[in-house]
């Protein structure tokens, strides 16, 4: 069963799905630019199984709250108020591309709240070609507004983010999409390279792993949730 729930985090009333065993590690996922949390639904039962889950509606997306103020910080700041609503100690965090960029900032900037991070196709914090996205017609499920704060962080990222990628302690999986993905696949490796002890698996789908391959997702995600961490002075 799948809850539908709110959270006031700073007077942004943030959505977010929960599943799960109540008393099971938390895990936190964060979705694509202009997506919501409904876009977990074809892995999330599985995940659910052995994690309480729970999928948030970043700000300007979904049935969170569209203040008008957009910036990739901003939504770091409202994971880590979610964090602190709930009561959640260090969790298990799995980012898409935008979301994924929103978890590493949060792994960099609080590296003591994240257990192990999920890097789903993210993008390296570098320099690219500057564009003009444009509207789609119809009605939106996200605010436009949002989409071109977040586009031009992205095109031309605080030199920052990839500095501190380096203080990040969580254990790390970067799930690259392939040939077959925009991100640059270099970038990818990057990325795994500068966060310490870092691994990449690479499901050659494109970008939409999670929607592309959901049962290659879950196996590869679990598997390293799953996965028993030996202590420091373990040999073989």
């Amino acid at each position: 069963m799948v809850d539908q729930l709110s959270v006031d985090v700073g007077g942004v009333r943030l959505a977010y799905q929960s599943s799960g065993p109540p008393d099971a590690p938390p895990l936190v996922l964060l979705h694509a630019l202009g997506e919501d949390a409904a876009d977990w639904a074809a892995v999330l039962p599985a995940l659910a199984r052995s994690r309480r889950a729970y999928a948030l509606d970043l700000r300007g997306h979904g049935r969170s709250d569209w203040p008008g103020d957009y910036s990739l910080e901003l939504m770091r700041a409202d994971v880590l108020r979610f964090l602190d609503a709930l009561g959640l100690g260090p969790v298990d965090l799995i980012g898409h591309s935008m979301g994924g960029i929103v978890a590493y900032l949060l792994a960099e900037d609080q590296p003591q709240r994240v257990s192990r991070l999920v890097l789903e196709d993210v993008p390296l914090p570098r320099p690219r070609e500057r564009t003009t996205p444009t509207r789609p017609d119809g009605v939106l499920t996200f605010d436009w507004e949002m989409v071109r704060a977040v586009r031009r962080q992205i095109d031309a990222p605080d030199p920052r983010w990839l500095e501190r990628l380096g203080r990040i302690t969580a254990r790390t999986l970067v799930l690259a999409g392939g040939p077959r993905s925009h991100v640059p696949q270099d970038g990818l490796a990057e990325l795994a390279r500068r966060i310490p002890g870092a691994e990449v698996v690479t499901i050659p789908v494109g970008h939409l792993i999670h929607h592309s391959a959901p049962e290659a997702f879950t196996e590869a995600v679990s598997a390293f949730l799953e996965e028993d961490v030996l202590p420091a002075d373990h040999e073989a």
